[in-house]
């Protein structure tokens, strides 16, 4: 009867055991999956990223270009009107139009040439200091002593 309860004991003992290493080995392998499962999400993700950046350079690209073309465009419209209102028009329109073209006033505009650009300083009694100088509203204090 000894060897019945010993040979019992050891059964229960071994069938706890292979159930604890079966155990382990299924949750390790799960951790594994697991692991798995994140870095092809990772991978996945980074490809993403990298696929809408090269979209944004794409955009920017394109942008740069078709504001490129839309210059070129509007400087050959200009061009155009130019050389068309100095063949189909007097010489002083036409010559007007390609002085508006480059930014130039006109000679006979005086009234924009005389402006004056306005003044940053608020009027101020004679003899008074500016708004803007530096002693403004500071009054000198009388030497220690007195």
């Amino acid at each position: 009867m000894h060897s019945t309860s010993v040979l019992i004991l050891v059964g229960i003992l071994g069938m706890t055991l292979g159930a604890f290493l079966a155990y382990l080995a299924i949750r390790g392998r799960s951790s594994i999956d697991r692991t798995q499962e994140l870095e092809q999400r990772l991978r996945e993700a980074n490809s993403k990223l990298e696929d809408f950046q090269l979209q944004v350079n794409e955009h920017f690209d394109q942008t740069s270009q078709l504001v490129h073309n839309l210059t070129e465009s509007y400087k050959d419209v200009h061009e155009y009107l130019s050389n068309s209102a100095l063949r189909l028009s007097n010489q002083d329109i036409g010559r007007q139009m390609l002085e508006a073209g480059s930014g130039k006033l006109k000679e006979d505009d005086k009234q924009l040439q005389e402006m004056e650009p306005p003044k940053d300083w608020a009027p101020k009694e004679p003899g008074a200091k500016g708004t803007l100088d530096e002693d403004y509203g500071l009054e000198k204090e009388a030497h220690a002593g007195s």
